[in-house]
């Protein structure tokens, strides 16, 4: 074997050299024996010690006079001023046995994460970002103006009260598929906060109304718009719902692990826990989980799926085995979870939540959840897209997966085969025939519409088939396909339904004909006849009817509110982003009967006048045809 050197030699050798040179061979095998320096040559022998230069000649010190000083006694001070009195030395800070008592143990200290030391010592940064990465709250959104967001500077000018009261006003779902994506649109576009506005809250209250929309994919990508330095409480409570709606639990843990012991509520202690599991630290968010189960902080459901959802980490309890054996309520952590560790849910709970008075938030956060089986998701999809979550060219995509999959059956198989004959049928009446049994009984689906908008503008504009053009021209309309549905326009009936959307829905339409109108009134079913009042409103706001006109089929449209002055004022200052809001705050509810004419009125003006002229279409069309 090779050495450094030729110090080490075979053992022949050293046989031969133990009768004259003994020492040597000694002082050999304790070198043998000892660690090899991997150093080259001289990096591990010591440096020389500098040569001293010469003490300085100096004068002999002179002796003191008086008594030599104590051994222990501190050295004189020289040169300055003369220290402080002892007096004028501030107290010495006591601590209370009570804050010694607070100072975890040795063992506890142990048990303690890096995340919970820097919080116990103080040590925990605001930022997890260098400065130069930060990002200033000037503008904040995902939504610019070149992409079709608002004017970023829309709402700068705008008192503060006013929007903060009108986004705590927006707490629930928009009654018109169409102003739904509206609200969406102006809640996400990059935009300035109110001046006297702090950026933060002015995100929040935005993040508060996506998620109470449904829209918890916005809601995230909005919050993340904001580095988690900055986040509030209220943003940070925003912003966990969106992820827990989301699935999405590990997408929290910067802020979790950012705030530490900011909170101590059960779920905030669990997500602790789990993020500690994803940060390589899965013996401690164990023993947390441990901790949590045995002081009973939540259900026993929720730590064992938190226990599931941390082991799949790696290390830990990846194999805990969840029993829904007693649980009498399903809850979006307990939804989310067991969604993202492939969990089955029993039938009946799921189906219980459906129902409940917060049913609509189970479907809305499924139905873009990809680890949701496929048959699975396609009914919680529809539900979304009748709301305006998802676009018709969005479940078309789905619907194409779950053709092609063999292995799916029921509804989800039978409704994609439908949409295939819809675009692919040998005829026009094979197709329509797939349609009208995807739009359901008396076209009540509405969710089917969506689906076959894109089918129903293959459809030939044709004598033969007008008679289907209302149901058509309201399916196109879903997906705004104003055009394809204005060709109907020579085929159609006056005063027929057909008619009545191409009026409201052409870009191109001029004033409505007044017994055209007035056919369309003689031929109404509908309840109160809401649908031609609606028909008079959107056409009032279009202004291709006068409002005396209108007024004179019963339609007040004159009446005033604080609502109409406050979305006329911001009509006529041509602010869009404050008109869009003021639009959503206008038409909050879960049915069009809790829609008024005048409210349809003013936000068919209002978009009009601030050059949202297809947005107010649109609205109008839906509105007629859903009433």
């Amino acid at each position: 074997m090779m050495k450094r050197g030729v110090l080490i030699t075979g053992t022949a050798s050293l046989a031969l050299m133990a009768a004259g040179v003994g020492g040597f061979a000694a002082s050999l095998v304790s070198a043998q024996d000892a660690p090899e320096s991997l150093l080259p040559p001289g990096f591990d022998d010591p440096a020389p010690a500098p040569t001293p230069a010469p003490a300085p000649t100096v004068a002999p010190p002179v002796a003191p006079v008086g008594p030599a000083p104590s051994v222990n006694a501190p050295p004189p001070i020289t040169g300055g001023a003369a220290g402080p009195a002892p007096a004028n030395l501030p107290p010495v800070p006591q601590v209370s046995q009570e804050e010694l008592s607070g100072l975890p143990s040795l063992d506890e200290l142990e048990d303690l994460s890096t995340d919970q030391l820097d919080d116990l010592l103080g040590l925990k940064p605001k930022f997890d970002i260098p400065p130069a990465a930060r990002r200033a709250l000037s503008q904040v959104g995902v939504l610019s103006p070149a992409e079709g967001g608002l004017p970023t500077a829309g709402l700068a000018k705008q008192p503060e009260n006013l929007v903060r009261a009108v986004l705590v006003g927006m707490d629930g779902p928009v009654v018109s598929r169409w102003g739904h994506i509206l609200v969406r649109r102006a809640l996400a576009s990059r935009l300035a906060a109110p001046e006297g506005m702090d950026p933060v809250e002015f995100a929040t209250l935005r993040a508060g109304v996506l998620n109470s929309i449904g829209e918890y994919a916005v809601t995230r990508g909005l919050v993340q718009d904001v580095d988690t330095g900055n986040w509030s409480t209220a943003m940070t409570s925003q912003a966990l719902t969106a992820y827990i709606a989301s699935s999405d639990l590990v997408g929290a843990c910067p802020a979790v692990r950012l705030q530490g012991s900011a909170r101590e509520n059960p779920e905030w202690v669990m997500m602790q826990a789990i993020c500690n599991a994803y940060a390589g630290e899965g013996a401690l968010a164990g023993s947390q989980l441990n901790g949590a189960q045995n002081d009973e902080i939540a259900p026993e459901i929720d730590i064992l799926l938190a226990q599931r959802y941390a082991g799949a980490a790696g290390r830990g309890r990846g194999g805990t085995t969840v029993s829904w054996e007693g649980v009498e309520e399903l809850t979006p952590w307990r939804f989310a979870i067991a969604n993202a560790v492939g969990d089955d849910i029993p039938s009946g709970l799921l189906e219980s939540a459906l129902s409940g008075p917060r049913g609509a938030y189970y479907p809305l956060a499924a139905a873009s959840a990809p680890m949701l089986p496929l048959g699975e998701r396609a009914g919680f999809a529809e539900f979304a897209a009748g709301r305006g979550v998802l676009s018709s060219s969005a479940m078309v995509d789905l619907y194409s997966q779950v053709y092609s999959d063999n292995a799916i059956g029921g509804n989800a198989a039978q409704r994609a085969a439908r949409l295939r004959e819809a675009f692919v049928g040998g005829d026009a009446g094979i197709r329509i025939a797939a349609m009208r049994g995807l739009w359901g009984e008396g076209n009540a689906d509405f969710p089917g519409q969506i689906l076959t908008a894109y089918a129903a503008a293959r459809i030939a504009p044709s004598a033969d088939n007008a008679g289907d053009a209302g149901d058509l021209i309201a399916s196109m309309l879903t997906a705004g396909l104003d055009r394809d549905a204005a060709v109907w326009g020579e085929f159609v009936e006056p005063g027929s339904m057909a008619w009545a959307l191409i009026a409201v829905s052409d870009p191109g339409a001029g004033s409505a004909a007044a017994d055209a109108v007035e056919s369309f009134y003689d031929q109404d079913d509908s309840e109160e006849a809401r649908k031609s009042a609606f028909l008079v409103a959107g056409l009032a706001g279009l202004g291709r009817m006068t409002q005396d006109d209108a007024n004179a089929y019963g339609a007040d449209l004159s009446r005033q509110t604080r609502w109409t002055r406050m979305i006329d004022r911001a009509a006529e200052v041509q602010n869009p982003a404050m008109v869009a809001m003021l639009a959503g705050l206008g038409m909050q509810g879960a049915d069009w009967s809790q829609m008024t004419p005048l409210h349809l009125y003013h936000v068919v003006s209002a978009l009009r006048a601030v050059g949202m002229d297809a947005e107010a279409r649109m609205i109008a069309a839906e509105a007629i045809a859903r009433a």
